[in-house]
């Protein structure tokens, strides 16, 4: 898979999948990352990118073309046309469904803007979705960018070390995960769960299961709206003291 970039700090994306999972994924040939800054396709000896709003107000807004340019270069680099994302908290809530289908495609473009924003008419005629992390507000999309890529490389085929990992993550099948315990056995911040240690491979599955239903109500109740959750394991939720 392929992602680019268009930012105005490209060395702040080329650091942040240098690590990790992303490392991994780019140096196995698994996901191709590239940055694209709009200043080097600014005009002038500025290289301006942002001028002040019409109508005025605070703050500077991005001008089309640069944005446009870099645009083009970037989707003239790969094979096929790119998905074109902007990263903005006026857009979809970021959910781990739509992670997934957006790591099936073969590329996709990532538009992380700054400043008061970007003018409306780039994002009406070359965006086609807006997506935001939460209800909250950066100084730039850069963060976003790179969270989303993380989010998508985990996805891809051969990233993890092993498949289960990512299958077993919080939202896969609706619900936060379980908790998670590892040696010592003994400590003093509390003991391991009996079922854990038992083998017991189906009571170990029910457990977690169950942990996992008493975790989303506790901390996610409205992810449990619409969900398929057997009889038995309602009842037994509804019968914790919540």
């Amino acid at each position: 898979m392929r992602i680019d970039v268009i930012t105005l700090f490209p060395d702040f994306i080329r650091q942040a999948v240098a690590f990790g999972v992303l490392g991994r994924a780019c140096e196995r040939g698994l996901l191709q990352v590239a940055a694209w800054n709009p200043r080097d396709y600014a005009e002038g000896n500025y290289r301006r990118v942002d001028e002040r709003p019409f109508g005025g107000g605070p703050g500077m807004v991005m001008m089309i073309e640069p944005l446009s340019r870099a645009l083009a270069a970037a989707q003239q680099a790969g094979e096929g046309k790119a998905h074109v994302i902007h990263l903005s908290p006026q857009g979809k809530p970021l959910r781990q469904a739509r992670v997934h289908e957006l790591a099936a495609l073969p590329r996709i473009a990532l538009i992380a803007s700054r400043y008061e924003g970007v003018d409306e008419r780039f994002i009406q005629q070359e965006v086609d979705e807006e997506i935001s992390l939460g209800d909250y507000v950066l100084s730039g999309g850069e963060l976003g960018a790179a969270v989303l890529i993380d989010a998508i490389a985990r996805l891809q085929e051969g990233a993890l070390g092993d498949a289960e990992s990512a299958r077993q993550d919080s939202f896969e099948n609706g619900l936060l995960d379980c908790p998670h315990y590892t040696r010592p056995l003994q400590h003093a911040y509390g003991e391991v769960p009996p079922v854990l240690l038992s083998g017991n491979h189906a009571e170990i599955a029910r457990w977690r299961y169950r942990q996992s239903l008493l975790r989303t109500a506790q901390r996610r109740p409205e992810l449990l709206a619409g969900l398929d959750i057997p009889a038995k394991d309602r009842a037994w939720l509804e019968a914790q003291d919540i």
